[in-house]
């Protein structure tokens, strides 16, 4: 209830906002404080278009919506401009521009004097032209979720990744010549948080709630944070390549050293397809993990205790995707009035990791190992009992050092008798959630 009460702010019927100042993107202040240059370029824009010709998906009717926006002649006028480095001049609408003049001609013909009607003054020509486009808008290119649901009551995390590319080109008007040619990439985040309980409070009353929150990044700021880089770059590399020159160059090395522009050339060669650094090294080595657990048994007794316990791994890398991790874990294994006693668990595992070079990466493992009683008690016909074990789950690295994981983990014992008692057509098994820290010391590595 506090949940829907904290966003019935926001849900106003019938609400509007007031126009405001047009939003900029994350790369608008890079672009602001570049030095300046020795002289500002004259550069002509024909038509920076969309060349994907893609239309908005629909799952219901046919959509004629373009999935990116049209008007990216405007989105890089805007940027040029407040560069600094380029005097924008009309291209797009040239015809209209010319209509005019002669329109202005005519009427000065007509009301001018003996003298004759003063001529115009020349148009500016272009020195440089800017060409490109959007060239590729991709859906869907990493899609992901998690959620969770017991007895009715839950919530899940939906997750969608598209990206934009744009080429942009500075073509010589005199020799027509390419100069230079940048391309950048901007992704499009898409997530939905929703949450519901669903249940039946007796049996003639029902309990349903839902809250759920959407967030769609607008492509029209991804088109304009991709044409904002795209001209940084265009300048910064053509004064690399002398094709122009900075009023002062010791500004724009400073500038460089700023924005850290080196390490993004060199991200920008790591990145796959998918818009992602690959890190070969990230999960090589020793690495040392702790956890903490809560599990359960499924065995002879129908309401079996939820117990949590903590665990220890140390893991090695193997290959690149591969590695071997040893587990040591404490915990309890207990019915209400019935049994309970603590218990330790080691295991080796053989364990793959889906996309290792990645700081995300789901994995799996399977082993062998054996629970461990601390003393051979009356209602137990063996005190170690061995176990097969699959783990899965996700890891996730902060850095090249620490890092978090979260699994769920099932055993089943090769032997009955994990609870105390050996009946039943099935051996006991265990199962559990584990969630934890990760660390790579150096020195091991």
């Amino acid at each position: 209830m506090a949940l829907l009460s904290g966003c019935a702010g926001t849900m106003k019927p019938m609400h509007t906002e007031r126009a405001t100042h047009g939003t900029v993107s994350e790369v608008y202040s890079e672009l602001k404080e570049l030095p300046e240059p020795q002289e500002k370029i004259v550069a002509a824009v024909y038509r920076f278009r969309d060349q994907t010709g893609q239309y908005k998906p629909s799952d219901r009717v046919a959509s004629w919506s373009t999935a990116v926006t049209q008007g990216a002649t405007s989105i890089l006028m805007k940027a040029m401009e407040e560069s600094g480095w380029f005097v924008p001049i009309e291209r797009e609408s040239i015809s209209n521009l010319l209509n005019e003049r002669q329109i202005i001609q005519s009427i000065r013909q007509q009301h001018s004097g003996p003298q004759g009607p003063q001529p115009l003054p020349p148009l500016l020509f272009a020195g440089v032209m800017l060409e490109g486009g959007i060239v590729g808008y991709d859906t869907n290119v990493i899609t992901g979720g998690i959620g969770a649901r017991y007895l009715g009551t839950g919530g899940s995390s939906q997750y969608r990744k598209d990206q934009v590319t744009i080429y942009l080109r500075a073509v010589s008007t005199q020799s027509g010549r390419v100069l230079k040619t940048v391309h950048t990439t901007k992704s499009i985040i898409s997530q939905q948080l929703d949450s519901g309980v669903f249940r039946f409070i007796d049996t003639n009353r029902l309990l349903e709630s839902e809250a759920g929150y959407t967030y769609n990044e607008p492509p029209v700021m991804a088109v304009t944070e991709a044409i904002d880089e795209a001209v940084k770059q265009l300048i910064l590399e053509g004064v690399e390549e002398s094709i122009w020159t900075p009023k002062n160059p010791d500004e724009i090395a400073a500038y460089r050293e700023q924005f850290n522009f080196e390490k993004q050339k060199e991200d920008q060669l790591k990145r796959d397809y998918f818009g992602l650094i690959d890190k070969p090294d990230l999960r090589s080595g020793w690495s040392l993990t702790t956890n903490a657990f809560i599990g359960t048994i499924i065995g002879n007794y129908d309401n079996p205790d939820m117990n949590a316990g903590a665990m220890l791994q140390i893991e090695r890398g193997v290959t690149r995707n591969f590695s071997l991790r040893l587990s040591g874990q404490r915990t309890r294994i207990s019915a209400p009035n019935a049994f309970s006693k603590p218990v330790n668990a080691a295991d080796l595992l053989l364990n793959v990791y889906i996309t290792p070079g990645y700081n995300l990466s789901p994995f799996m493992a399977a082993g062998g190992g054996a629970y461990i009683y601390d003393k051979k008690h009356p209602e137990l016909e063996d005190q170690v009992l061995p176990f097969f074990g699959l783990e899965t789950g996700f890891d996730y690295r902060f850095n090249n050092r620490l890092g978090a994981r979260v699994s769920t983990s099932y055993r089943y014992l090769l032997i009955d008798g994990l609870d105390g008692v050996t009946m039943g057509k099935y051996n006991d098994q265990h199962w559990g959630v584990n969630v934890g820290f990760t660390y790579r010391p150096g020195f091991l590595n």
